[in-house]
């Protein structure tokens, strides 16, 4: 029952931030949002989180080319 911040320093495909908030959910929590430093928007892993229902904040976006 307990409300979680999720903070790393870089989401990339979103693999890692993915699997922690599924394990959050499992043991209960509510994931209120996910924050990183730097985002690789590119790469899909802020949608990745986002379809899962929790809203994600970056400082630094860097696009592709």
């Amino acid at each position: 029952g307990e409300r979680v911040l999720l903070v790393d320093d870089l989401v990339a495909t979103g693999g890692t931030a993915e699997g922690a908030v599924k394990l959050l959910k499992q043991m209960g929590a509510e994931v209120v949002a996910a924050c990183f430093v730097i985002d690789l928007p590119d790469l899909g892993g802020r949608k990745k989180i986002e379809d899962l229902g929790v809203p994600v904040r970056r400082l630094i976006s860097y696009e592709g080319h």
